[in-house]
């Protein structure tokens, strides 16, 4: 694909096609880190993009389950060393 840097304000920028942002799963407004990698442009989607939304469903779900026990059957916690102060 071909794509021509144009000017908005006093910055340039990149007009990219719907269908490629579809394909990221990115719309307007979204947030990705932009970074130079050998000598090319490289736009990633921002990690856990969507966290703060899916902590707030699961905590009004009430779920509080643990997927995973605290401390585990066959772990003996009397080996560690407590930092004293």
């Amino acid at each position: 694909m071909r794509t021509n840097i144009i000017q908005i304000g006093n910055s340039k920028g990149l007009i990219l096609p719907s269908d490629l942002l579809q394909k990221l799963n990115l719309s307007l407004k979204s947030t990705v880190n932009v970074f130079v990698e050998d000598e090319k442009i490289v736009i990633k989607s921002k990690p856990r993009q969507g966290w703060a939304e899916a902590f707030k469903q699961f905590a009004l779900s009430g779920n509080e389950e643990l997927l995973f026990p605290d401390v585990f059957d066959d772990e003996d916690l009397n080996d560690l060393a407590w930092e004293q102060k």
